[in-house]
């Protein structure tokens, strides 16, 4: 079974900083794409960003130049550093992950979340 742990999140006024990070029960190169999707009140999940196990990264256009994804597979871990926060970036954070399953679908695995509050 996957488990994703995320960590990380918190209280931090706008234009400050903080790193997400979530960590794999197991390594993380066994998973076609890892990912950072968030979700704020009355609002659907959005995605933010995602790497794949390539070391490929795509950033939604709101996150580009502030937010960066990263891997460290001795740590089977994924971080998401955030600079420049803004208010309407409160959301939960959840950690996300894709396999191709022995079926040919896509498996798809979340953390619990945690919550990034950014204050005005």
């Amino acid at each position: 079974q996957v488990q994703l742990a995320e960590s990380g999140g918190g209280l931090v006024q706008a234009g400050g900083s903080l790193r997400l990070s979530c960590a794999a029960s197991g390594s993380i190169s066994s998973f076609n794409t890892m990912g950072w999707y968030r979700q704020a009140p009355g609002k659907q999940r959005e995605l933010v960003s995602t790497i794949t196990s390539g070391g490929s990264t795509n950033y939604a256009d709101s996150v580009k130049g502030r937010f960066t994804i990263s891997g460290d597979n001795a740590k089977n871990t994924v971080y998401l550093q955030m600079n420049s926060l803004k208010p309407e970036e409160t959301a939960v954070y959840y950690c996300n992950a894709d396999r191709v399953a022995v079926w040919g679908g896509i498996n798809h695995y979340w953390g619990q979340g945690t919550q990034v509050t950014v204050s005005s």
